[in-house]
């Protein structure tokens, strides 16, 4: 399969070169090697790679070398996992490696295209040495011999008839567990009937903008800053004006929505993406009386409520007024994305639209999937994975906080007590576009928030991804910063 060197490693069937001298953990020179050879063309998409263990054996590796890069490389789009074990390279090249996956996203690089982001993007085509890219899930701790359980009581006990096509909102055993686990654990008013299953957030927040566009909306509001996809994307392509609404440190400022005349309202309360804040009870009531003076929509998306560490849970908004309350969730950041399983709670005069909006995109999402995760929900496999997970992503979070005490004290953390990702402030002596860039010409990956601003203005600050980083990667990665903006701050 291969011949080993002194300080490098070549596998015949798969070109990668190992510098054991050069200081870069093996498995990021693995993943490094791969993704430039996709990128390159050298790897064509459907090509299938080396199993985990020919190819360890053949770079003189462990085994588990070689499953951490794959897995890298699956979250970030690059490769597929199929059935039986086999990775192949996936169908079509991910837009970014921090995670957006979305096919619209080519329409968002002009509202990207700042110094910083150019940088980012430049060196993410290369690999970063450590990389704090957001909206990444450890999928290396996805719950396999759970969820074969439930895949085995599906394929064993479901009537024949489940396997048919079903109507647009999803299999009633799946929407009936989505109600019990809602309703229970983030305070829903959830009926089954009202339920849609969708492929991901993704999805649903395109079907529910369809829908608001043909029953006459003209002008959606999303915060500022907020995710520079689906959304905004899909908003501007179906011909509805978007609008940022200003975001302050609980969150989107109420006081600005009567300004924005929008027909609907995209939200984060629970844990605004990016910056945090979690909306106030009294602004959770304003937002509520302005959607029913305005009889508009608020789509909340409540995208990973589930992982919360220092505070009290806070209940969904739908809960408060399911009649203009529309509530999004998804497995992508607790189990996996790539089991693009979503789901929405919809008003009862939305629902027959957007079920017929689901079939005529897709028929259906996948029925045994349904089932499985309707089982693994029942079961109570969810609520133990999420347990399991907490303290994982906890301690994540505390060796970053740790790190950024120790290397970098005049940055300020926010949003650190749930989630998946911190953003720290910079303070006003330093550029966040330099910034950036200074850390991508030392090894590391980091966005900065200017890019994801509507207006344009505001504060400097860094968005750090922690979910699939170890503790010493993530220490080692804010002792790179320091270096990086050490730098800049001598230029």
């Amino acid at each position: 399969m291969g011949r080993s060197r002194t300080n490098s490693g070549l596998a015949e069937d798969l070109l990668i070169e190992l510098d054991r001298d050069a200081g870069v953990p093996l498995h990021r020179q693995i993943e490094a090697s791969i993704r430039a050879s996709i990128r390159a063309g050298r790897l064509r998409a459907g090509a299938s790679l080396p199993p985990t263990r020919t190819l360890a054996a053949g770079l003189g590796v462990s085994r588990g070398v070689v499953v951490e890069a794959y897995q890298q490389l699956v979250a970030e789009g690059y490769l597929a996992s199929r059935s039986g074990g086999y990775t192949q390279v996936a169908a079509t090249m991910p837009q970014t490696v921090a995670g957006a996956g979305s096919a619209a996203s080519t329409a968002t690089s002009m509202a990207a295209s700042t110094a910083g982001s150019t940088a980012q993007q430049a060196a993410r085509s290369v690999g970063f040495r450590i990389d704090f890219g957001y909206g990444r899930t450890d999928v290396s701790q996805f719950p396999r011999a759970a969820w074969l359980r439930s895949v085995r009581t599906v394929l064993t006990t479901t009537p024949n008839d489940r396997f048919a096509y079903l109507d647009g909102r999803g299999v009633p055993e799946l929407r009936q567990a989505l109600c019990d686990y809602l309703n229970r654990v983030r305070g829903t008013l959830a009926v089954p009937g009202n339920v849609v299953v969708c492929n991901g957030y993704g999805q649903g927040v395109a079907l529910l903008i369809q829908v608001l566009a043909r029953r006459g909306a003209r002008r959606i509001a999303l915060e500022d800053p907020s995710s520079r996809d689906d959304a905004r994307v899909l908003a501007a392509a179906a011909g509805l004006d978007v609008v940022g609404i200003p975001v302050g440190p609980d969150g989107v400022r109420v006081d600005a929505l009567d300004l924005a005349d929008a027909d609907a309202l995209v939200l984060t309360p629970s844990h605004q993406w990016p910056t945090g804040g979690v909306l106030s009870a009294t602004a959770r009531a304003e937002v509520i009386r302005w959607a029913r003076r305005r009889g508009a929509i608020v789509i909340e998306d409540d995208y990973d409520a589930e992982y919360r560490y220092d505070r009290s849970p806070v209940g969904a908004m739908q809960g408060l007024a399911p009649e203009h309350v529309v509530y999004c969730g998804t497995a992508s950041k607790t189990l996996a994305p790539g089991l693009r399983l979503g789901w929405m709670v919809v008003p009862p005069q939305l629902v027959a639209d957007v079920a017929a909006a689901k079939l005529l995109a897709d028929r259906g999402s996948s029925v045994i999937d349904q089932l499985t995760f309707a089982d693994f929900l029942t079961r109570g496999e969810f609520d133990r994975h999420l347990r399991r997970m907490r303290p994982v992503y906890r301690r994540r979070r505390d060796a970053l906080l740790d790190a950024l005490r120790t290397h970098l004290p005049d940055l300020r953390p926010a949003g650190i007590a749930a989630g998946q990702h911190v953003v720290a402030w910079l303070p006003p002596d330093l550029d966040e576009a330099a910034v950036v860039a200074a850390a991508a010409r030392h090894g590391l990956g980091i966005q900065g928030v200017g890019p994801f601003r509507i207006a344009g203005a505001g504060p400097g600050g860094l968005i750090f991804g922690y979910a699939i980083l170890s503790e010493s990667a993530i220490a080692e990665g804010v002792a790179l910063l320091a270096t990086a903006i050490r730098e800049v701050r001598g230029s």
